[in-house]
């Protein structure tokens, strides 16, 4: 396929609504599951949040798989659990899609960076993005071993260089991602603050 390592995301956005505009289950969780390769290419520095990404679409799948047709929109995941007082425990669907939220928000932050600010080293567009996203819900252990990770981070022009990908334009995928990806964000926050359930920290 050409294109840049975004096109299949980019691809996959376009199938997340339904025609009454509601966020699909697994059409969500396939667009998250397609920037998985692009952090693969930051190798160790993002080893922490790919495995967070991985294992709260894991969890999502899980339910949905369990039936279908009822968890066939995203939000009714949720709504099960609030019914059923499980929102809030540290394994339920509601917290795994907060935490995909916020990871994926870190994710479009960085890449906005990236295309942003070209003079930007690799590890100053990671921290940028981190305080200014997932910072605040994480605790002090979280917190330190993010920044021993973005030491880890790869350089910047050679980053480029492997997501870039035969043919494509990858700053021009990069901000369509961001701009296509980061209202399906908005309305996940906006969903779970109506809920009550926006503001959960890790421990």
């Amino acid at each position: 396929m050409e294109g840049s390592v975004f096109t299949p995301a980019l691809e996959g956005i376009k199938l997340v609504k339904s025609e009454q505009g509601e966020i699909l289950t697994q059409p969500f969780l396939d667009a998250c599951k397609h920037i998985l390769p692009v952090i693969d290419k930051f190798g160790a520095a993002m080893a922490l949040v790919k495995s967070d990404i991985g294992g709260n679409i894991a969890r999502l799948e899980s339910k949905y798989a369990s039936n279908p047709t009822r968890f066939n929109c995203l939000y009714t995941l949720v709504q099960v659990e609030i019914e059923t007082k499980t929102a809030k425990s540290s394994s339920s669907c509601t917290n795994g899609l907060l935490w995909l939220t916020r990871a994926m928000d870190f994710l479009v932050a960085l890449f906005q960076n990236l295309v942003g600010h070209t003079d930007w080293s690799m590890a100053q567009a990671c921290t940028d993005s981190y305080n200014k996203t997932l910072k605040k819900w994480h605790g002090w252990l979280a917190s330190s071993s993010f920044t021993v990770a973005m030491k880890l981070a790869p350089d910047r022009k050679k980053f480029m260089e492997v997501i870039q990908g035969p043919g494509g334009d990858v700053s021009s995928d990069i901000q369509k991602f961001c701009t296509d990806f980061s209202p399906l964000l908005e309305e996940n926050h906006k969903f779970l603050s109506r809920c009550g359930l926006d503001d959960m920290k890790a421990s």
